[in-house]
């Protein structure tokens, strides 16, 4: 699972599981996906969860956290508001985002596995090119965090 990785999945990811990934942080789901240290990381057989671990990121930020999780064969990720750039690579992997999402992680997966997640499909924070002061909430929209509450996630 790359680098620095404490802990092993399945060799093999039968065709009924479902790997789910959650920006990590004391059971919430982070709220800044790319300043993320952690991720949690849920495999799903038959809407149940049938294993679930936590991988450090090594903090590699938003570009290279696509390819961390698809290096990891993720086919779901919930996350927190998300931008962008860091969208388009999730779904050129091929990995389906649920944003929007605060409260505890384990909590969203088993909302999804039953169909009642509530999420945003058009959360977006465009402040790249902003200085960050290490803030989960941006609570302005002149960082262009509209449409998720005030939730930033770079």
């Amino acid at each position: 699972c790359g680098r620095n990785c404490r802990w092993v999945l399945r060799e093999k990811k039968g065709e009924a599981t479902v790997r789910i990934a959650i920006p990590y942080e004391d059971g919430q789901v982070f709220q800044h996906f790319g300043h993320t240290s952690q991720m949690k990381i849920y495999d799903t057989e038959n809407g149940q969860i049938a294993q679930e671990q936590v991988a450090d990121t090594t903090g590699s930020g938003y570009g290279a956290l696509a390819g961390f999780l698809s290096g990891l064969k993720v086919d779901v990720l919930i996350c927190g508001g998300i931008g962008a750039g860091v969208q388009k690579a999730l779904a050129q992997a091929g990995i389906k985002r649920y944003s929007g999402v605060t409260g505890s992680a384990d909590e969203a997966v088993k909302a999804l596995l039953a169909g009642t997640l509530n999420y945003n499909a058009d959360v977006h924070c465009n402040h790249y090119d902003h200085e960050h002061h290490g803030h989960g909430r941006c609570g302005e929209d002149k960082h262009g965090c509209a449409g998720n509450g005030g939730r930033c996630d770079a």
